[in-house]
């Protein structure tokens, strides 16, 4: 079973971490600082790093800047309070693979552990959906394009990993509604449009080519091109 250190300062969070890792299964390193991270992390070669930000004598970015210059690929995910977007995306310009917003429910730690783990394996299997450069991890819950992590909500997610799995059929917008939202909103509510509008800027945000797309009286479709022949085969042109 992997190895996993937890470089957390937070003698709480390091054991309650700990101890559901190895319940799993994993064997566990743990660091209170960034200097004992390194040392460990040269000496033991974790398979994942588990690294919170806010640490002291060497913090989480710094630790993660270190790793990367001297050419060490291990997986890092980051683990922070500061929720705001430009810190997350520090900790991925630093070099993070995945990152969590503490409070964080032990169940997706758990989730995007076991996601990393299989992306380092290499494995290619049934919880991992894609569509041209869209990778949705439906086990770790979590989307990625051209090996961009995408930020979503829960709905935004749920909504995607159904257009995906179905690329390339024409869904039905009551069908998205009972799939996606069960019996919460009426089949006429905008919110399927408005939340098809969050995910084209969230998968669309560097100028990508889209990939979901309207079909003018019946509803979405995940494809990844939009030539004649897929327009004439949903029956109608695509809206945007």
């Amino acid at each position: 079973m992997a190895t996993i250190l937890i470089a957390e300062d937070d003698r709480r969070v390091r054991d309650s971490v700990g101890r559901a890792l190895r319940l799993e299964g994993y064997e566990v390193l743990t660091a209170n600082d960034g200097a004992a991270a390194l040392e460990l992390i040269a000496g033991e070669s974790p398979d994942l790093v588990l690294l919170d930000i806010s640490m002291p004598n060497v913090d989480g970015l710094t630790v993660c800047r270190r790793l990367r210059e001297r050419g060490d690929t291990t997986p890092v995910v980051m683990l922070t309070a500061r929720h705001e977007v430009p810190d997350r995306v520090a900790g991925l310009d630093a070099g993070a693979d995945d990152y969590l917003v503490k409070p964080f429910a032990l169940e997706e730690l758990l989730a995007r552990v076991r996601a990393r783990l299989r992306h380092l394996g290499g494995t290619d299997d049934e919880d991992l959906l894609r569509l041209a450069d869209l990778v949705v991890d439906v086990a770790g819950r979590r989307a990625e394009r051209a090996g961009r992590v995408i930020e979503l909500s829960r709905t935004e997610f749920d909504l995607l990993e159904f257009l995906v799995r179905n690329a390339g059929v024409v869904l039905d917008r009551g069908v998205i509604y009972e799939r996606v939202w069960g019996d919460e909103l009426d089949v006429e509510s905008k919110t399927l449009d408005v939340y098809i509008g969050y995910l084209r800027r969230k998968t669309e945000a560097r100028g990508e080519p889209r990939l979901i797309h309207t079909v003018r009286g019946v509803g979405y479709v995940a494809r990844a091109d939009d030539d004649e022949t897929h327009r004439a085969r949903a029956g109608a042109g695509d809206g945007g």
